[in-house]
């Protein structure tokens, strides 16, 4: 997603339903970072989980002052 790399997952529960996740890395000379944001929110299926990810982690690198998950 342009200047960054998201890097969606999803992580089964104890219960069968599924926890997303995002890493977002950036590298550009020497400044380079990388978060990984987790949520607590459940989904029914792994689709869902991913694609959940997949919105937050575009919210969080294309807005210029993204809110804070």
């Amino acid at each position: 997603m342009g200047r960054y790399v998201v890097s969606p997952a999803t992580h089964p529960t104890d219960c069968g339903r599924f926890r997303a996740s995002f890493a977002v890395r950036r590298s550009q000379g020497e400044g380079s970072y990388c978060r990984v944001f987790r949520f607590d929110t459940t989904f029914a299926s792994r689709d869902a989980a991913r694609l959940f990810a997949v919105t937050q982690g575009w919210l969080q690198t294309s807005m210029p002052n993204p809110p804070s998950c």
